[in-house]
């Protein structure tokens, strides 16, 4: 009778902990998790320094929501380095980044 009322028990208990783990699972994103779920939107910002050999821009630029950056001066790669021929040092731009293989990287720039 012992051996059976531990069996009933434990059995209760696997059922329990099988129905626990696939309700805890139900409805989850199993995606790996990403900086920001927004879309990339223009954020204003400033030509500090353009260096078209390495393909990189430095811009004084205004929070990038979809990165979760502050505001700051900072060098990004850029996507198409063509683009950097349209612009100098102190234009204001308007700015669209992105993350491209891991890296925060303009991928679109425009005078407002």
């Amino acid at each position: 009778m012992k051996y059976a009322n531990a069996l009933a028990i434990v059995l209760a208990l696997a059922a329990a902990l099988a129905a626990f783990a696939a309700g805890s699972m139900d409805g989850m994103d199993m995606k790996p998790a990403t900086q920001s779920q927004q879309a990339p939107r223009p954020v204003a910002a400033e030509i500090k320094k353009i260096d078209q050999k390495a393909g990189k821009v430095t811009l004084k630029h205004d929070p990038i929501e979809n990165l979760g950056m502050s505001a700051m001066t900072m060098a990004f790669p850029v996507k198409n380095r063509v683009v950097l021929e349209n612009f100098k040092v102190g234009d204001t731009v308007s700015v669209t980044f992105d993350n491209v293989d891991g890296k925060a990287t303009v991928v679109d720039m425009r005078h407002p």
